[in-house]
């Protein structure tokens, strides 16, 4: 799982709460960490490889927001590969960790591993809560028709660089002067604390704003498009909306036993004495909530391929032919291909005058059907690329 309680182990002289939830039942942890993350790994695989029976269409035009929705996949996927590896080093050579004590002295090589797995796992989720974010701005400017192809080296530097910076800050500030000697105290971590959860925070914060206002422009382009709002243009705005509560219905799940965890755990650091029989409901509920961060922390890959595309099925095709790939499934098809979910007919008028009306309605059909991409049912789920021809 991801937490910075992991970087904080790193330290000889670690706190109280944070030894309290690293030495539970570590075999076990470690084991339900593997668990997770490999089933969620094999099955984010599985979502995103092609399928039988599904033949990729081409598209005219990429779209950021079918990007941004595999690298998410992507960073989820190496977040997990982390975890196990991590995992695996804890669970296999049990006295190579233990090597990090303030009695035996502090090797390099434990302490490089405790530092370095601990990043490379930080880094790539917090990644992840940054594409998220990105996901929902992408998805408003698209609507309001700001977006561009541009956008996506934006959203790079943005997100690559805050992850970077604020892990890097976090670190440094945590294992101030050295990794060998961190200063004592709950003030010296707050920093790392804060620069682990700021961009968990902020999705969880802002994102529901940003969808609910695409939400609302949706349906202001949808009634604007012929002045009428049909029960087809009806069920198109539900679908989009149902999608992104299905995005953070998801991310809610995975990770609010973290908040839980850290706000538990920051309250046990308060005390003079953690081990006092009035805490011990308050340990309890700490331990218990770390063993399902480790189960739902992995989980989240999975998870956000189903809200993203939903089931893609067994049916792997593993014969890789040379084709074109495009980069998203409905996000940039015109009418004529039948770009979206549900069969809905739009006239276009022929004569000249009404070119401009027609370019403007065939840009918000675009923009609408990127928002509805992957929310099909029954034979037309057939029909669809899958993720990795649509993003990647």
């Amino acid at each position: 799982m991801a937490s910075p309680r992991l970087e904080t182990y790193c330290c000889p002289n670690r706190d109280a709460a944070t030894q309290l939830v690293m030495n539970f039942q570590p075999e076990v942890f470690c084991g339900v960490c593997i668990g997770s993350a490999s089933v969620s790994l094999l099955l984010t695989i599985l979502q995103l490889l092609p399928k039988k029976g599904q033949s990729p269409r081409k598209m005219p035009k990429a779209s950021s927001s079918s990007t941004i929705l595999l690298l998410i996949s992507i960073c989820d996927i190496l977040g997990g590969l982390g975890m196990i590896f991590r995992s695996s080093v804890w669970l296999g050579f049990p006295g190579f960790i233990a090597n990090i004590s303030v009695v035996n002295g502090t090797d390099v090589w434990p302490s490089a591993f405790c530092v370095g797995s601990a990043m490379w796992i930080q880094l790539l989720y917090s990644a992840g809560f940054w594409w998220l974010f990105c996901y929902a701005v992408d998805s408003y400017l698209v609507v309001r028709r700001s977006a561009g192809l541009s956008t996506i080296v934006l959203y790079h530097m943005m997100t690559w660089g805050l992850a970077v910076m604020l892990c890097v800050e976090g670190i440094a500030l945590l294992y101030y002067p050295s990794l060998s000697s961190c200063e004592n105290g709950l003030e010296h971590a707050i920093p790392h604390y804060i620069t682990t959860y700021a961009p968990l925070l902020l999705v969880l914060v802002v994102n529901p704003i940003l969808f609910r206002r695409t939400v609302s422009a949706v349906a202001s382009l949808l009634k604007g498009r012929q002045g009428i709002y049909t029960e087809n243009e009806r069920r198109l705005g539900t679908e989009i909306q149902i999608r992104f509560f299905k995005i953070m219905l998801v991310f809610i799940i995975c990770w609010s036993s973290n908040i839980i965890n850290e706000s538990l755990l920051f309250y046990l650091e308060m005390q003079p004495d953690i081990n006092e029989i009035p805490l011990k409901n308050i340990r309890s509920a700490a331990l218990i909530t770390w063993i399902i961060m480790g189960v739902l922390n992995p989980m989240q890959g999975f998870l956000f391929t189903l809200a993203f595309y939903g089931w893609t099925g067994w049916r792997v095709d593993l014969k890789w032919r040379k084709r074109e790939i495009p980069w998203e499934s409905m996000s940039s098809s015109t009418v004529g291909e039948n770009a979206y979910p549900s069969p809905v007919n739009y006239q276009s008028n022929i004569h000249d005058s009404k070119k401009i009306s027609t370019t403007d309605s065939q840009q918000t059909d675009e923009a609408i059907s990127m928002l509805s991409e992957g929310n099909i049912s029954g034979d037309d789920r057939l029909t669809r690329s899958s993720p990795i021809y649509q993003g990647w």
